[in-house]
């Protein structure tokens, strides 16, 4: 049975190919037409845009959506600027608990505060009222304890990255996350990652990539997310991360064995793998894999017809991968690889040699252009921890998409927001000046980008015969045919922290179907 058709009509189309386009038809799920407003055929129904831009959804490409729902409903410390105003959100939030609750939190960060000493366990136990207390860092590879926690894992003391003061990272950190989120039951859950994606749809998104596996989140937890996929949400496609498991990824309805792969932790947490120490603290991260075990995961994934990936931050990380690469490559040949579009999620530490790498083999660099925004620039993260000279060559996302690495862009959120406009201009204003973009680039990381991550290559774009996913904004009128600067072939000379509004998003719909509707709960 055909679906009745809608016509939008008196809209700023982002169209490249049709610039004079200002409304277009849609049917059984397509664009059947697009077009000036004179030359518009009938439909069943009329919308009238009154002037909005509508442009193709954005695909957010790394996401944690439970963790996101439960940010956006619990206790969220990303404002807190001092230890003492962690324990007092703690006190207050663990008022309204049970004594037997355990407090989740996120989004604690150090790096930003004068005192830069978080709360220990001892601390924390006396806020909560002996509740126990898990905090994971604005990274989530990190997270604070309290004493009543700890003493529930009696095991996690001599685990890797275990610490009496409470701030657990590496496997100890894994330990006590996988109690912590234990006790989220399966009706938490799903209202956690149903909140989240509500949340994506309302901000213009129209797919999402989980990044799920061992350490990040369970099978439950996945497989309950990708059954949640385009019914009246955005859609979910997901990547599990575990090594030699491409054949339980493919079972577990996940698109590709990698994404939370983790060839490194984070800078964050000290945890990322350098080839040169951190400036704050010891050592130079860790490594969690091998080439040699790079060179398998690639020949299961190929084995069993999958896409594979890695988490990887820091270069010595990144190295790595690139030598299981190498290695892969002399058993299956280069052409083959590059026909996979393995990932690399964030890629923040790079030299050229590195960027190289990612050209040979065809690799799709997954990255969050708000960690520069939040993280860059003199005095902050990544100054802190790498020294202001090497901060420069993080995210380079403005180098990779010079040569030709394909980008897909996303938030990692909770790490940071579900954001797609904010991380659209942070791209352009990236703290390198020889990082940025122009906004049309930036544009087409966060939305075509996440659809070719998934080998989805006709999504992405306004033109008659694609599928109709797009977005509705009010959006200030720009100096480029009428459309908003964030969409500009060439950036203007604005400063990192650009004043501009960012578009407000009043419909989103996914082949053809409203998600999300202004007003409309």
């Amino acid at each position: 049975m055909t679906n009745p058709s809608v016509l939008y009509r008196g809209g700023r189309l982002f169209c490249p190919g049709d610039p004079r386009a200002t409304a277009l038809l849609v049917r059984d799920g397509r664009i059947a037409w697009l077009g000036p407003d004179a030359d518009a055929p009938r439909a069943d129904e009329v919308i009238e845009l009154d002037g909005a831009l509508v442009t193709p959804a954005f695909v957010d490409a790394h996401v944690h959506a439970t963790d996101t729902g439960r940010s956006l409903s619990g206790l969220d410390l990303s404002a807190t600027r001092s230890a003492v105003e962690v324990l007092d959100a703690v006190a207050a939030f663990a008022a309204a608990l049970p004594t037997d609750a355990v407090l989740l939190g996120h989004g604690w960060d150090e790096s930003g505060w004068v005192d830069q000493r978080p709360p220990d366990a001892a601390e924390l136990d006396r806020a909560a009222g002996g509740r126990r207390v898990y905090l994971s860092q604005a990274s989530i590879h990190s997270a604070l304890c309290s004493a009543a926690l700890l003493a529930a894992v009696p095991h996690v003391v001599g685990v890797a990255g275990y610490d009496p003061s409470g701030w657990l990272r590496r496997d100890a950190h894994h330990v006590v996350r996988e109690v912590a989120l234990g006790s989220i039951t399966a009706r938490q859950r799903a209202d956690f990652q149903r909140a989240a994606l509500r949340r994506a749809a309302a901000l213009g998104i129209a797919a999402v990539h989980e990044c799920g596996g061992p350490g990040t989140s369970d099978e439950n937890d996945f497989t309950g997310l990708l059954a949640m996929s385009g019914d009246g949400l955005p859609e979910v496609y997901g990547y599990w991360g575990e090594l030699l498991g491409a054949a339980k990824a493919r079972d577990l309805g996940a698109v590709g064995a990698g994404g939370d792969l983790y060839a490194d932790g984070a800078l964050g947490s000290r945890t990322a793998h350098l080839s040169s120490g951190y400036l704050d603290g010891e050592g130079c991260g860790h490594g969690y894999v091998t080439a040699e075990q790079v060179r398998d995961h690639l020949l299961d994934c190929a084995e069993h017809g999958m896409q594979g990936g890695f988490h990887a931050i820091g270069d010595a990380a990144i190295d790595t991968v690139l030598s299981g690469f190498a290695a892969a490559a002399e058993v299956l040949g280069v052409d083959r690889l590059r026909a996979a579009r393995h990932r690399v999620e964030h890629a923040e530490i790079m030299s050229k040699r590195l960027i190289a790498g990612f050209v040979e083999y065809g690799i799709v660099a997954s990255m969050q252009p708000a960690f520069d925004r939040l993280w860059g620039g003199d005095g902050q993260m990544y100054a802190q921890r790498l020294g202001v000279d090497r901060s420069l060559e993080s995210n380079p996302m403005g180098a990779l998409h010079a040569i030709g690495v394909p980008l897909a862009f996303g938030s990692d959120s909770p790490v940071t927001p579900l954001d797609p406009w904010g991380s659209v201009r942070a791209a352009m204003w990236h703290f390198n000046p020889v990082q940025r973009m122009s906004g049309r680039a930036a544009f087409a990381a966060h939305s075509r980008g996440g659809w070719r991550a998934v080998h989805l290559d006709g999504e992405g774009a306004l033109a008659p015969g694609a599928a109709a996913t797009f977005a509705v904004w009010d959006a200030p009128a720009g100096v480029v045919n009428g459309l908003p600067v964030l969409l500009s072939e060439q950036p203007e000379e604005r400063g990192p922290q650009d004043p501009t509004p960012l578009p407000v998003c009043r419909r989103t719909v996914l082949r053809g179907s409203v998600i999300y509707q202004e007003g409309v709960a």
